[in-house]
């Protein structure tokens, strides 16, 4: 059987006028200088709040999320229009692009940490100096869709980042250890799916689902798939090549988790990898109810299992409480068959 990596080999031989222009039509620019750790965070360093996306009810919000960083050890820094709204978004697009340069820029904050998602960080993109950027690396953190930050930024920076819990976050234990491992010890963690303790006789819960078996390395690139597939053909999209992809995503139907994993595919992206992580598809079902045909773990199975590539589903990405912190462009291996995780190198410097 073809793996659809030979599959579309042997298609761009036999018409090579077509593939040669849907390559031109979905190549994209390489990163900005080579990878780049951002310094480490320390006790008492100031972490820079900003609102790429969605906004804050109140005030009373605002002051539990800086009581959180404090808790952290860490001295908040919240952005001049924080608590601004548009909408849906908190305030205009030039005025949260402005917020999160200042805090890049500002040579007394010493990292940067998104305090919710939403949707909005894409409309930022064509407003931010990446240059200025990259001349200044700075730890960012954040999830959901502060993916788009996070792919931008490896694309026109290589500054490594931090997909992990947004300063709104509830914080669990869990969450806060992998965070502190990864900014402030500049460790390289092993994430390893957990193995169930149901009552039934293996004792494996259904935690790790193995699509294809096999280690892999690669840059670790990625984050939320409905924001991944969103920036497809544009200048915000790093190179996948040898890449392990890891993904997530919540409350989508399995037809439309199938749609965007097939955008991926039909845009080279799939093909292009060295290995798969699914994190949690938290909600991810028909909202219609019934039974749709196939269940979310069989459309990652029947897009997955056909690359040629290691890949499994399970590790602890994405909208959940204990979600771990991902470095973003970092070396990492996988081992699909032991659902691992393992960091090759530092995020930090």
């Amino acid at each position: 059987m073809l793996t659809r990596r030979q599959a579309v080999a042997g298609l761009g031989a036999a018409a090579l006028p077509f593939s040669a222009s849907l390559t031109r039509a979905t190549a994209l620019p390489a990163p900005v200088g080579a990878p780049t750790r951002p310094p480490r965070l320390r006790e008492g360093d100031v972490l820079g709040l900003v609102a790429p996306a969605g906004f804050i009810a109140d005030r009373f919000g605002l002051a539990e999320i800086e009581e959180t960083v404090r808790a952290m050890g860490l001295v908040p820094r919240s952005a001049p229009h924080l608590l601004a709204r548009e909408g849906y978004l908190a305030g205009s697009d030039e005025a949260r692009a402005r917020d999160l340069m200042a805090m890049f820029e500002d040579d007394g904050v010493r990292a940067v940490m998104a305090v919710r998602g939403g949707w909005g960080s894409a409309r930022l993109l064509p407003h931010l100096d990446f240059a200025a950027i990259a001349r200044k690396p700075k730890l960012f953190t954040g999830f959901s869709d502060n993916t788009a930050l996070h792919l931008a930024l490896a694309a026109r920076t290589g500054v490594h980042s931090i997909h992990g819990p947004n300063a709104s976050a509830s914080w669990p234990p869990q969450a806060w250890e992998s965070f502190r491992r990864v900014a402030f010890d500049a460790a390289m963690p092993t994430y390893t799916v957990a193995a169930g303790d149901g009552p039934n006789l293996s004792g494996r819960g259904p935690a790790l689902r193995t699509f294809r078996g096999g280690k892999a390395r690669g840059r670790l690139l990625g984050g939320n798939l409905t924001v991944l597939s969103a920036l497809v053909g544009t200048p915000y999209l790093p190179d996948f090549t040898g890449a392990i992809l890891f993904l997530e995503e919540t409350n989508e139907s399995e037809y439309r988790i199938d749609r965007m994993l097939t955008q991926l595919a039909l845009a080279g992206i799939l093909d292009k990898v060295a290995g798969v992580v699914f994190g949690q598809c938290t909600r991810c079902h028909n909202p219609d109810g019934g039974y749709s045909n196939f269940t979310v773990y069989e459309v990652l199975d029947r897009q997955f299992a056909a690359l040629g590539v290691p890949a499994f589903q399970g590790a602890m990405i994405g909208h959940i409480a204990a979600q771990v912190s991902m470095p973003v462009g970092v070396m990492a291996e996988i081992d699909a068959d032991a659902g691992t995780i393992r960091m090759l190198e530092a995020a930090v410097a």
